[in-house]
């Protein structure tokens, strides 16, 4: 693909931004990417490994001379943020984020930006439990999905622009208004890291009964909930204070189903669970027929990440690029 943006400015340089890097420079879609971070320990990092073209100390002084500015922090650090960066920002830039909360991001970040920047929330569906300047890697948007939410008033080229480069990143692109993306998104993504939270929290008080049996005799279900839990702790404290209306929404619908199996294993009504996990049991089925994970039985654990290969058998990927 050929340069979509001369300069990218990236506030913030966890796994998405470090992702974003890596996988912009596979496909050659900036010709500058200027990077800065809340802490020096982080700057130093991306400075040491060569992250970025430049590593400045500001997001003021980041986004300077960017046609592409990108806030990859916190959704509760976005409004500051923006406020920081919009006498900087220059005119026809467009500003982008990578939050999993749009609605709350909108509200936060518009008000602040000069009418000559175009505003275009973003969010990419892909991340692992890892974070910082060392976590990402190139592929880790190949097929997955990113979501566009343009606010009222955006240049159309502006978006088109944007969704060039997630597709030149590897991703599908969609784009939805910001309340359905939250709604969706607390039911495939929010209200499951904090039924994971809970578990892992639960097991963690039982393993103060048991001492060290729950964690040394972990099944993979419970592995799979300890991955997710290790997620940025700032982060999912972010994203459930903002999007508080749709993740108790779900909660509430998932606390009905629960008391529903509550009930039927309390009565023997093996019909019911039988006819209920054929029906979930379907949905994993979907999500792998939709080339979103695969059926590969370590899946996540080997340390590289796993596709399925034109027969459709699982076969490793690429080993992933660090820092």
């Amino acid at each position: 693909m050929s340069v979509l943006y001369k300069r990218v400015a990236l506030i913030g340089l966890g796994l998405i931004a470090s992702s974003m890097v890596h996988a912009m420079r596979r496909a050659g879609l900036a010709d500058e990417i200027v990077g800065t971070a809340r802490t020096a320990e982080t700057r130093a990092i991306a400075r040491e490994d060569g992250l970025c073209d430049r590593v400045v100390e500001t997001a003021a002084e980041a986004v300077e001379g960017a046609d592409l500015v990108v806030l990859c922090v916190p959704v509760g650090a976005m409004g500051p943020l923006a406020a920081e960066i919009a006498p900087h920002l220059a005119p026809g830039a467009t500003v982008t984020d990578v939050g999993s909360v749009k609605g709350a991001v909108i509200a936060a970040v518009a008000p602040f930006l000069p009418s000559h920047v175009n505003f275009v929330p973003a969010h990419p569906l892909a991340g692992t439990e890892h974070s910082g300047p060392r976590s990402g890697f190139a592929e880790l948007f190949d097929n997955r999905w990113c979501l566009l939410v343009p606010t009222e008033g955006t240049d159309p080229n502006a978006t088109a622009r944007l969704r060039a480069l997630w597709e030149g990143m590897g991703s599908f692109v969609d784009e939805m208004d910001a309340d359905h993306h939250d709604l969706v998104l607390a039911v495939t993504s929010h209200a499951p890291h904090l039924i994971a939270y809970t578990m892992v929290g639960v097991a963690d008080d039982l393993r103060r009964v048991t001492d060290s049996e729950v964690i040394k005799y972990s099944a993979a279900g419970f592995r799979d909930f300890t991955r997710i839990a290790a997620s940025d702790p700032t982060m999912w404290r972010d994203v459930f204070l903002n999007n508080k209306d749709a993740t108790l929404e779900i909660l509430g619908r998932f606390t009905e189903e629960l008391f529903a199996l509550q009930r039927a294993i309390r009565t023997g009504d093996g019909d019911h669970l039988h006819a209920y996990f054929t029906r979930t049991r379907a949905i994993r089925r979907g999500i792998i027929e939709a080339g979103q994970d695969t059926a590969a039985p370590d899946f996540g654990r080997s340390g590289k990440p796993v596709t399925a290969g034109s027969d459709g058998a699982p076969r490793p990927a690429e080993e992933p690029r660090q820092g």
